[in-house]
């Protein structure tokens, strides 16, 4: 699964911690450490310049013909860096950076820093001209930990950052949770910075009782003034076939236009005939259908299991969502 950071051992903690966090004092502490956070975090960042490239077509934008048209603009293209993980270790970091600026990435989803500090890899990345406009982070433990993710967020020039995982069965893990992405994404958008979630199959698919999916809980708890949404397409897709959707993509569409929250990013991940994950284009899922339906802010390429080595599922992904036309 793309936690798009260390998702066994970060998912435990945020677990752990909103259990046994008491939601009012987290926000009461988390609103407290904000009121300086924004002003000390906007200093962190001052010294940088702002990511920059908006959208050429926002959400609710004019749609065109499928196809015939519109394109992704380069400065709307990221990578979940999860896909390259796998080389991501000592030497490998810099030179799969160096790959990414090559293949034309200014964008980046970060899944860690590879042990730097945020300053050392903002630096690093500002010589190669690509900003991390996205991350993915936990549910913070504490508001500290809160102030730390968002302040490091700053400094690194990012625009937005997704919680990416989060699993039960109990309903009101899923209400405590929603609550307390609302309190954090308070805080973030004092600094800037803009907060989501990021889906997989299984807030579709898994029956909280009578009827109820962990979706309809969060589309219905979190703020969508303050809460965006990563949809991840192959989960979405794949949600769809888990519920036995006629027409997965549709479902896919549908799961877009009906919550109140905005999506604003898409993982673009493509499936196979099989269920199975795919480079961008050698699979089954309609995209241009699915963009011309909803254009986003950043499109990011994502393969949680790369057939032949990470970097050809990167250039073959960047490749193929400047050639789409929608």
């Amino acid at each position: 699964m793309c936690f798009g950071f260390d998702g066994a051992s970060e998912l435990n903690k945020s677990l752990e911690g909103t259990k046994n966090l008491n939601r009012r004092n987290f926000l009461r502490g988390a609103l407290a450490v904000g009121a300086g956070a924004g002003l000390a975090v906007a200093g962190a960042g001052s010294a940088m310049a702002a990511p920059g490239g908006g959208p050429a077509h926002g959400p609710g934008g004019k749609p065109g013909k499928p196809g015939k048209g519109r394109k992704v603009p380069p400065g709307l293209i990221s990578i979940q860096l999860y896909t390259l993980r796998s080389i991501m270790r000592g030497d490998g970091v810099d030179a799969t950076f160096e790959a990414l600026a090559d293949y034309g990435y200014t964008k980046v989803e970060l899944a860690g820093l590879y042990g730097r500090t945020p300053e050392a890899m903002r630096a690093y990345l500002d010589e190669l001209g690509i900003t991390p406009s996205s991350s993915h982070d936990g549910i913070s433990g504490s508001p500290a930990a809160l102030q730390a993710k968002i302040a490091g967020a700053v400094t690194l020039g990012q625009t937005y950052m997704n919680v990416p995982y989060l699993a039960s069965s109990v309903a009101d893990d899923w209400r405590q949770w929603a609550d307390q992405m609302n309190a954090e994404a308070s805080v973030a958008q004092q600094s800037g910075i803009k907060y989501g979630y990021h889906n997989h199959a299984h807030e579709f698919t898994t029956d909280l009782g009578g009827g109820l999916t962990p979706w309809e809980v969060f589309t219905s708890r979190l703020d969508p003034k303050l809460v965006h949404l990563e949809v991840d397409l192959y989960w979405a897709v794949t949600g769809g076939v888990g519920v036995g959707a006629s027409d997965p993509v549709q479902f896919a569409i549908d799961v877009i236009h009906e919550a109140p929250q905005k999506t604003l990013e898409y993982h673009v991940k493509d499936r196979d005939a099989a269920g199975g994950f795919a480079d961008l284009g050698t699979g089954e899922i309609d995209f241009a259908r699915i963009f011309d339906a909803h254009p986003v802010k950043l499109y990011a390429v994502e393969n949680d299991q790369p057939d032949v080595t990470p970097l050809q599922t990167a250039e073959v992904g960047y490749n193929y969502l400047r050639e789409l036309r929608f």
